[in-house]
């Protein structure tokens, strides 16, 4: 098996595909009930530390990313496996629940369409080995806090925390050097995560002396912390850049067409994700090619 997928990228990229759109399926589950459990136990948190406050928390039935089982949100009948296909079985019902005929949100499969894809190109890229598997989880990651940060503007710290970590452990092999040429030594993963954390803290407390508002929040600074752990401190500047780019024009956009009034927050999260992944991708790449049009040589 590993000889034929070293062999046949063909073969390495279907593969990529199905482990994809399965993994898709269950980042769904990730982006839906993560936030819930969260908030169950911040207000349980809340109970335990305000005992004078009469309240007491009720016995609450299990609820994690695993049980229960998945439901319709309509009629709250279980949804069985045949009818939970990843991408195809919402196509052959009709995008509507089997039971009461409910329409299903187009979120789910495009979820899973969506990891499948990016999965396929990670394969693509990088070809079969470490590097290849480092590449994927980082995907994996990004597409939850992508959606749950859209949905909540909310980076919950049991995946940015975890993703910084393994970026760090993952530099102790050198994970993508020899496929990417990124700089994930362990000196420069230590000095990216720090560096991460600290450009944005301090654009956030600079902001906020300058304007009495919160631009952003640590969830942001623990994301690019993590970005930094795995691609390294050259890659910060292009990440920040880009995701500054492309939110500022997006803002602007959604104001011009009025689907997003002033004032009102858009989560930062998903830009960075973007240009962290693109980062993993071609940035060292898109750097040299940048330089060059100034006539700079890049290394």
């Amino acid at each position: 098996m590993q000889e034929l997928l070293t062999a046949s990228p063909a073969a390495l990229i279907t593969l990529a595909l199905v482990v994809g759109v399965v993994v898709g399926s269950f980042l769904n589950v990730v982006i839906y009930r993560l936030p819930v459990m969260l908030d169950r136990q911040w207000r349980a948190d809340c109970v335990e530390l305000a005992p004078s406050s009469g309240a007491s928390a009720a016995p609450a039935a299990p609820f994690n990313l695993v049980v229960p089982r998945s439901t319709c949100p309509s009629c709250q009948a279980p949804i069985k496996a045949i009818h939970n296909v990843p991408v195809l079985s919402y196509l052959l019902l009709g995008a509507r629940c089997a039971n009461c005929r409910a329409r299903i949100s187009a979120r789910y499969p495009l979820v899973e369409a969506l990891c499948a894809a990016l999965s396929a190109l990670v394969a693509w890229r990088f070809g079969f080995g470490t590097s290849a598997a480092c590449a994927l989880l980082i995907t994996w990651f990004l597409i939850a806090l992508t959606f749950i940060d859209l949905d909540h503007q909310l980076l919950p710290d049991s995946l940015t925390l975890p993703l910084l970590w393994l970026g760090l452990l993952a530099s102790l092999m050198g994970w993508a050097s020899a496929a990417q040429n990124l700089p994930v030594d362990p000196v420069s993963a230590i000095a990216g995560a720090a560096l991460g954390y600290l450009s944005l803290w301090a654009v956030y407390h600079g902001f906020r002396l300058l304007t009495g508002k919160e631009g952003m929040g640590y969830g942001d600074f623990k994301l690019l912390a993590a970005l930094g752990a795995w691609l390294g401190w050259r890659m910060l500047l292009p990440i920040v850049l880009f995701a500054a780019v492309v939110g500022a024009v997006t803002g602007i956009g959604l104001i011009i067409v009025r689907r997003h009034q002033r004032g009102v927050p858009i989560p930062f999260g998903p830009f960075l994700a973007a240009a962290g992944w693109l980062a993993m991708m071609w940035g060292p790449q898109i750097v040299v090619r940048y330089l060059s049009l100034y006539g700079v040589q890049g290394r």
